[in-house]
């Protein structure tokens, strides 16, 4: 065999045999406590299948035609060096003085139609004088969630958060700590891997945390990717398939992180994890900081560890469709201040538009991930940037952690359904889910708030009532047309118009449809005038 022949190999896990399906076990009469759990063993994940090695042969050929097809349009280089990966090869471009970088990068899809591949990426490489130009293997190395979990990043990470998003480009696992991001926003098309990317960063803290150190609150407005969670001892409330009661858990959560504020404070703690350590040394000094609390109603303290809650949203588009301005609200009073008391947000849409992530949302969600999307407009709107527009699917990612400025290639982990549910029946069989049903209750009314159509109402309510009645319809968007009204008070006024029977609830993109007629205008007039 000649030496270019020769291939590069890259080192991987030894294979093992592969994991037989694990049995359903029945439930014991009494289980354990929560902090005697064990956590569930990795064997119920598949191993990875062996990796092909890339010829070096191979390698080389496809550098000499990046050489050529960039000197066909005077954009003269060298390819210096070459970096296989599990998915993409990374040619390091050296181009002549006086070309730049622009050039190059315009020149992507000539470079792809060259190599016969499906997208090719070009980006700067920091610190060094070239530009790497990244192509697709013809055979793609599969990653799996098994791989990851059992690699020495991961376990010898300290962070009970931690999530194991997959491999870089060079073939390194790669994982994230939620408590450090502190909260996460991830957009991605159809078909591009976000469903079980989700389902990967869920499993990655499974392997962690027990259900008395981590609770998640997840939110399926599609009610159909997370059910197979239906039961898992880490659930605070069953899978919120309701959008209204998807609110009230937002809005509990906001009275959550109020409450542990003020324990934190009268604990003289800033963290959360400081907070639980001094539960394991100086239980007798949190009792004593407990009793000088001002008590609210219905509010309890108790001298314990509190877990980290994460709140994972399946689909943000569909969610904000169907609720009010209140849990925009909420969801940027989380995302400004949770993160002290442990309570993080993990958004995914497959809608990255400029109407879905808004400014109040955006600004607070550093840590981004975009699969692949649609446009470059997409990839602006979720990174800032250009590039997922790009990507190969299939759990190819761009990541962005908030301490960078430069954007990370990831390829995802693959969690099989099956595995997925391996895992939540043995969960299952070791512990019973906990719920607290009061999560999803309407929140308690504040002093002086509107109740019915009382003197609550807006100043200008009754002429949106005018306005809405004329028309047969109203909206958002219509009362800020016709009222030169901005977004948050023109929305506050359609949800005192729905409480009151004016409109109907929400339908999509649709305008609500006007349930009165003009006679209702005469009978509220004849009643102002029996006054």
């Amino acid at each position: 065999m000649d030496e270019d022949d020769e291939p590069v190999r890259r080192p991987r896990a030894a294979p093992r045999k592969r994991a037989a399906p694990a049995k359903q076990a029945r439930l014991p009469v009494e289980l354990p406590p929560p902090h005697l759990i064990r956590l569930p063993p990795t064997e119920l994940l598949d191993p990875a299948p062996a990796a092909q090695p890339i010829s070096r042969k191979e390698m080389l050929a496809v550098a000499r035609l990046i050489e050529r097809r960039c000197a066909e349009f005077n954009v003269e280089g060298q390819v210096t060096e070459f970096h296989p990966g599990p998915v993409v090869t990374t040619y390091e471009f050296r181009p002549n003085a006086g070309i730049k970088l622009s050039r190059i990068t315009s020149l992507t899809d000539d470079l792809a139609l060259a190599l016969e591949a499906e997208n090719v990426r070009v980006d700067r490489i920091p610190g060094r004088p070239t530009v790497g130009i990244e192509v697709p293997n013809r055979r793609r190395e599969s990653i799996t969630l098994r791989e990851v979990v059992e690699s020495q990043v991961f376990r010898t990470s300290g962070d009970l958060l931690t999530l194991g998003l997959g491999k870089n480009q060079g073939g390194d696992i790669h994982c994230a700590q939620l408590s450090k991001m502190p909260h996460l926003l991830i957009a991605g098309s159809t078909g591009s891997g976000k469903s079980v990317g989700l389902n990967a960063i869920i499993a990655s803290v499974l392997f962690r945390a027990r259900p008395d150190q981590v609770k998640f609150i997840l939110i399926d407005p599609k009610m159909l990717e997370l059910g197979v969670y239906a039961e898992l001892p880490h659930l605070l409330v069953p899978v919120v398939t309701d959008m209204k009661l998807a609110g009230n858990a937002l809005k509990w959560a906001v009275r959550e992180m109020e409450r542990r504020y003020r324990l934190l404070a009268a604990c003289q703690v800033r963290h959360l994890d400081s907070y639980n350590k001094l539960c394991e040394r100086e239980i007798d000094k949190i009792e004593a900081a407990i009793t000088t609390i001002p008590a609210k109603d219905g509010e309890r303290f108790e001298a314990k560890p509190l877990p980290y809650v994460v709140i994972i949203v399946d689909e943000l588009a569909d969610m904000l469709m169907t609720t009010g301005p209140d849990v925009v609200e909420a969801i940027a009073r989380l995302a400004q201040k949770a993160r002290a008391v442990g309570i993080h947000l993990v958004l995914a849409t497959q809608r990255p538009s400029v109407d879905i992530l808004i400014g109040a949302i955006k600004a607070n969600f550093p840590a981004r991930i975009a699969y692949r999307v649609a446009s470059k407009i997409d990839s602006r709107t979720i990174l800032d940037a250009s590039g997922a527009e790009r990507l190969l699917g299939s759990g190819d990612m761009l990541y962005r952690h908030p301490s960078s400025a430069r954007l990370t290639r990831v390829h995802g982990a693959w969690l099989s359904e099956t595995e997925c549910l391996r895992v939540v029946q043995w969960l299952k069989s070791h512990a019973r889910a906990e719920y607290d049903e009061s999560i999803l209750d309407d929140p308690p009314s504040e002093p002086g708030e509107m109740t019915g159509g009382g003197g609550g109402e807006d100043a200008l309510y009754w002429d949106a009532v005018r306005i809405v009645v004329a028309a047969g319809h109203g909206s958002t968007s219509f009362l800020q047309r016709k009222m030169k009204l901005g977004y948050s008070r023109a929305a506050r006024i359609v949800d005192q118009l729905e409480e009151n029977g004016i409109v109907g609830p929400a339908d999509g993109s649709k305008p609500r449809a006007c349930l009165v007629g003009p006679e209702y205008l005469d009978r509220v007039r004849d009643m102002e005038n029996e006054r």
